[in-house]
Formats: structure tokens, sequence, C-alpha cells
């Protein structure tokens, strides 16, 4: 028999004979088995391990399980676990836009929705968010009160440099021409006397006109026994020649000496006719020169401007007469003043910024053209604005910009949490480190002047109306629309909402003679006011004004009370127009009320001076049925609604309606 048969039928005879063996088909471990049963006990060894193993990982993947599904259980039921009240909303930790009445999952990412806190900032306002102490402290949110600055409080600072008064810069020319042997003057920056020697030139052409003149005068000499007619002759003579000279520029003394001399002189001197400093040499010795080539350029050091680079922005707040401080730096710690003389009605294509000159003197001449300043421009003109009322201002920090428009964040008062509201404002243009106020704020409100990034953060996440989320700059906006007046508008305008004032008094008071006359009143108010200038707000007047005459009219020649209001509203609906465009022209502050009852429940509106609800359509009946929806301070501008008209009324007091 060969090995290979042999062996097999060795291992055969062996499996059969061992009943211990593997039930797999491996054999037993048994050593009498030899080297093959050896490598079969390994085997066997290393494949009870890994049994082991995957019942391990089965058992734990178990436990895993089942702790899952208790876990999820629990977590739904956690929350239910707890008292809510049945108005409590439910919302997402990481989408907070998601809002339900009951608890569930998150549509986005399946996260469970957690209840809402009493408080959050959505339940609310979309325009507010609601921090707590800890969060107030890690946003750092500071805030500043928005006032009013005194005249001369706001400041520009420009850059510019001393330069020349360009009314003091003479030219000091040849008066004949002829050739230069020698420059007095051999430096800028050398100071020159009136009548003082600047330049020796030799000139053929007065060289041969003294000639004539020395000539002349023997000739006269010569002829003290001529006759008469000779003499005459000569006299003629000597006088065409001294006019030749005088014509050359000669003066009467040069003219005397030139005309005793023994003979005619090769060379001429030029002399400044002015006093100044010399600040160019236009001429070399050895060049030829004509009458009037400049020799010298000089200017008075004793009188300076300073020319200062203002930018567009700072253009509006710069007028000829403002004080200027002035800060040099080759005289550290002195300041030196002076008074906008001139403001360059032209902007440079290149740089962007136009002149302002400034007019100083320099009697020790310590300031020299070339140097750099800094100014300091503040308060307005003399003779302008005496009368203004001083403006609002905010921290240039406070508004964030969304293209054309800015909004603040403003602190609401009386907030049990530190609650703050995002505001569209109207903004002028910028004052060194401050805006001025032209509408959306009033004086002592707080503005959110570190921090506000962060508080539009969360208002964004939270889905409210952030800096972001706001209407698009090509859309209307609060204050687009509105159009500054002057004093004269302001007066007529004041007159006018005195009358309607008068008109709504009556009214609420059920007095209906004093209403029709406030009504003639409101109507000779309109009709007296007929400005000219500016374009825009004519245009605007107009507008307004024509309904105001008509409204007016019918209402002086309404019978009863209820004729007369039906007339104060399509007024109201004029003078809150007007309010939106010119402002508040009163000296108080004015109120925008509600009432929804009026006119078969349809709801109207009407203005008043006082804070409580003063009711014009009901009178005594219901005198205070309604609610103030809006208020403009003086100066201030009512905020145009929004396309949603939610403004005024989600702006209305919490009180809401009232009886």
């Amino acid at each position: 028999m060969s090995e290979g048969p042999k062996r097999r039928a060795e291992h055969e005879a062996a499996t059969q004979e061992e009943p211990g063996g593997d039930p797999v088909g491996g054999p037993a471990t048994n050593e009498s088995t030899g080297w093959r049963g050896r490598m079969w006990q390994k085997l066997a060894r290393h494949r009870s391990g890994v049994i082991a193993i995957a019942a391990t990982l089965a058992v734990v993947a178990l436990v895993a399980g089942v702790g899952r599904c208790g876990s999820a259980d629990t977590t739904a039921e956690e929350h239910a676990g707890h008292d809510h009240p049945a108005d409590t909303i439910w919302t997402c930790s990481m989408h907070p836009q998601i809002r339900q009445p009951a608890p569930g999952q998150c549509p986005i990412c399946g996260m469970d929705l957690i209840p809402v806190e009493p408080g959050d900032s959505m339940e609310t306002d979309p325009d507010q968010v609601v921090l707590s102490d800890r969060a107030k402290a890690l946003a750092a949110v500071r805030t500043t009160p928005v006032r009013r600055i005194q005249s001369g409080g706001a400041r520009v600072r420009l850059l510019g440099q001393v330069d020349y008064d360009e009314t003091t810069l003479k030219t000091i020319t040849a008066w004949i021409g002829g050739r230069i042997d020698r420059l007095h003057l051999d430096v800028t920056g050398e100071r020159v006397r009136r009548g003082q020697v600047v330049a020796t030139l030799y000139s053929p052409e007065v060289y041969a006109a003294q000639q004539d003149l020395i000539t002349a005068r023997r000739q006269l000499a010569r002829m003290s026994s001529a006759s008469e007619l000779a003499r005459s002759a000569a006299r003629a003579t000597l006088d065409s020649a001294r006019e030749r000279l005088r014509l050359l520029g000669i003066p009467a003394r040069e003219l005397e000496r030139m005309e005793d001399a023994d003979g005619p002189r090769r060379h001429v001197t030029v002399r400044s006719p002015f006093a100044g400093t010399v600040i160019e040499r236009l001429a070399t010795e050895g060049a030829y020169v004509e009458t009037g080539s400049p020799l010298y350029r000089i200017a008075d050091l004793t009188r300076l401007w300073v020319q200062l680079d203002a930018y567009e922005s700072d253009l509006p707040h710069l007028a000829v007469g403002q004080t200027v401080e002035l800060e040099i730096e080759a005289l550290p710690g002195e300041i030196v003043e002076g008074r906008v003389a001139f403001v360059d009605p032209v902007i440079d294509p290149r740089r962007r910024t136009a002149r302002v000159r400034i007019a100083i003197s320099n009697p020790d001449r310590e300031l020299r053209p070339g140097m750099f300043v800094e100014a300091v421009v503040r308060g307005e003109a003399e003779g302008e604005n005496g009368a203004e009322a001083q403006p609002l201002v905010i921290p240039a920090s406070a508004p964030l910009f969304t293209g054309r428009r800015s909004i603040v964040y403003v602190s609401v008062a009386g907030a049990q949490r530190p609650t703050y509201e995002a505001r569209v404002v109207r903004l002028g243009p910028r004052v060194g480190d401050l805006y001025p106020v032209v509408a959306g704020l009033r004086e002592g409100e707080r503005v959110v002047t570190e921090g506000a990034f962060a508080l539009d953060a969360d208002l964004q996440i939270r889905g409210g109306e952030s800096m972001m989320t706001h209407v698009d700059d090509t859309e209307p906006g609060a204050y687009d629309g509105i159009i500054a007046v002057d004093g004269e508008w302001r007066s007529a305008l004041a007159r006018v909402f005195a009358a309607y004032l008068a008109l709504q008094g009556a009214l609420a008071n059920d007095e209906a003679e004093q209403a029709s006359g406030a009504a003639s009143e409101l109507l000779a108010a309109v009709t007296a006011f007929e400005p000219t200038e500016p374009r825009d707000a004519v245009a605007e007047w107009e507008r307004f004004a024509r309904h105001l005459r008509m409204h007016a009219q019918r209402a002086s020649e309404a019978d009863t009370l209820e004729g007369i209001r039906a007339q104060l509203e399509p007024l109201t609906a004029q003078m809150v127009g007007i309010l939106r465009v010119f402002g508040n022209p009163t000296g108080g502050a004015l109120h925008l009320a509600y009432c929804p009852m009026a006119f078969d429940n349809r709801g109207a509106t009407w203005i008043q001076d006082d804070e409580s609800v003063d009711n014009a359509y009901f009178g005594a009946a219901m005198r205070t049925c309604g609610s103030v929806r809006a208020s403009v301070g003086p100066g201030g501008y009512l905020e145009a609604p929004r396309e949603d008209d939610g403004s005024s009324a989600r702006r209305a007091p919490a009180g809401g309606h009232q009886h």
C-alpha cells in the first residue's frame, strides 16, 4: 500500500474508534492521536472563543436595545408626567421657529419638543428678545440713553495741512527786457523788504535810451545863446528822451540820477514792490528775460490758510462761520482757533473730498506751510438754526445697517426680565461718534451700544424679525417718506393741528356748536398756508390740503354731531399722513387712538393730545372706548404701517380695547 492511502486509513480508523469526537466532525482531543490531535485541539479552543465573543455581543446589543426602547418611552412620557398649562407652547431646542400646541417630535430633526419657558420672547413680540440676567452678562449687553446735545456739542474731526494764503501771493517781474547779470536773492525762504533790489540786468534798450537822454541834455546846454526856436526844439528832444525812459519803467527819482550822470550805465536794477518771503525762484543768472518775465514768487507768511479735507458725509455738518480748533503736530499742546471761511462747492473726483478753508493769523511765523493739522469743527454757523431744537443723538455703535435700513435695539422699560426690541429708525449723517436721530426714538429711551449683534443673532435663531429678515431695501420703509421742514412750516402745521385737536375735543364733549367752530378754524388754517418751496414738500402738502379743505368745509356746514363725526374720519386720515411726512409740529406728544365699534363696528381712528382714551366718535356715551395705538413725540414722525398692517396693533398697550 502506498503511503498516502495508508495515512487516510489510519485517520478514518481513529475517527471511528473515538466516541468522544467532536460532533462537528473534528477529532477528539486525545493525546494518542499525535500531532494531528494537538492541532485539532487548538482549532477547537479558538472556535469556542469566537462563539463566546459573539454571544457576549448579542447580549450587549439586546440590553442596549431594551435600554433604548425604555429611554424612548421615558422621553416621550417625561414631560407628560408633569403638569403643564393647557395653553403651553412646545418648541424644538434646535429649531425654535417650530411652535406646536402639543408635545411631539420636531418635523425637521425629529427631536422631542420641549415646553416654552414663561417669558420667552416669542410669546410676546417677534421683534423682542428676552434674556436672563446670566445671558445678559454673557452677551455683554450695554445700553446708552437717547439724549439731546447742546449747540456745538457735535464735533467733526478733519485732517489737513497749513497752506499759503492765496490772496498774499505776489510775483516780482522784470520791468525791462535784458540779460540777468545778478540775482540778489539766492535761496527760497529769504525774506524781502519793499523796495529791496532783487536783480541786476543789462538792458541795451535802457542803455540807448539813457544815452539819448544825456545827449539831449548836453545839446540843450550848448544852445544857451541860440534862438528860441532852436532851444524849444532841444527841450522837446530832452522831454521825449525822458518820456521814453519813463515808459520803460524808470521811476522819477532814478530818471533824475540818469540825467545827471556823465555817461549811460550798463546795468539797471529790479526792485521788489512787495514785502514777503520768497517761496520760489523763477529765473537764473545769465538768462535773457523780456518785460514782465517773472523772477521771484513771494508770499506773506503772517497770514495763512489751513486746507482741510472733508468727506461727503461730513459736508452736511459744515458751514461758513463755524468755530474750528486746530491741533498742529509741530506745536504740541497748543490749540489754534479759527473759523470756516470757505467750503469748496466741488468734490475732488480722485480723492472724493472737498476742501474746507480756515483763515488764521501767524504773526510770530510759528506755523509753516506744509505742516499737518487735525481740526475739530463744532457748532452751527452763526445766524443759522439758532432757534432749532437740539437734536437727538445716539452713539455710532448702536445702529445695525441693512443697506438703507437702520435698526437699533431698544431696552423695553418696565419688563420683568431684560427685554430688547428691534426697531427701525431714521438717522441723519454721522457726526463724529454720533448719529442724529430723525425719527423712531424718543429722548430717554435706552439703546443697545454693545451686544446688538448677539441680540440680533438670538432673534434670528428664534425665527423673529431680525436684521436679516426685515423688509427689503427695495420696499418702502417705516420712515422713507419723511420731509424735514423749517420753522415757518412747523408753525403753520402747528396751527392746523391745534384746530384739529379742538375739533376732536369738542366731539368728545358732545359739543356740536364748538365742533362746528373748530372745523371752520381748521379750514381757515389750511387755506391760509400756501407755501412755495421746497417743491417736494409743497407737492405733499397740496395733496393733504385739498382733502382737508373739502372735509373741513363739510364739517363746518353739518347740522348734527353725527354729520361732523362722519367728516372726522377722513380728516384724521390726512392728519395721520401729515404726521408721517412732516412729523409732529406741536410742542407735546400726539396719540393715535382707535375704536373698533365706531361706524357700526367698522372701526375708526382719531388723534388726541391726551394719553387716556378720549373717544370722539361716541362722546359721553362711550368716552373711554378704544385704545391708543401709537404715540408721536414733539418733532417725531409716525411710523408707516407694514405690509401686514399689524404694526400698529402689535404696539398697542397691553390693555387692548377698553370700555
